[in-house]
């Protein structure tokens, strides 16, 4: 028959010390309140200071907005962006340089590539898109 563990017992809850820091705090003498007309007066801030609008962050970076406009180009045009070729903050929002393949051809030297310009909003909403300029992919230095 195999033998009976004897039951542990509970063990008993010993009241946990305070740290250091909290018996310091509680030996101390406590501070008298100050009233508020005996603080010290807060700094004057300057006018314009206080009334200079607070430049805020830009919903979308960079990288996202180029990521955008590559999806947009690809959306209207049906065809893969090859890459960004400028990128440009505005007032409100990014114009962006979207490089896409037109017509493959072979060799690859001959494919006729397009330059899309699109320009999204602050959140990375499509305000408007147009073809810039079409070129051979061998005569992109005749590009002006």
């Amino acid at each position: 028959m195999p033998r009976e563990r004897p039951r542990e017992r509970p063990r008993e809850e010993r009241p946990r010390a305070r740290p250091r820091e909290e018996r310091d705090r509680s030996e101390r003498e406590p501070e008298p309140e100050r009233d508020r007309s005996e603080r010290e007066p807060e700094p004057e801030r300057d006018r314009s200071e206080r009334e200079r609008p607070r430049t805020r962050r830009p919903a979308l970076v960079a990288r996202d907005a180029a990521r955008s406009a590559a999806r947009h180009v690809q959306g209207l045009t049906g065809r893969t962006p090859e890459g960004v070729t400028s990128l440009e903050r505005t007032e409100d929002g990014w114009t962006i340089g979207i490089e896409v393949v037109e017509t493959h051809r072979i060799p690859d030297s001959t494919d006729l590539l397009a330059e899309y310009q699109v320009e999204l909003d602050d959140s990375g909403e499509l305000v408007s898109y147009r073809r810039t300029e079409r070129y051979y992919r061998g005569r992109a230095e005749n590009r002006t």
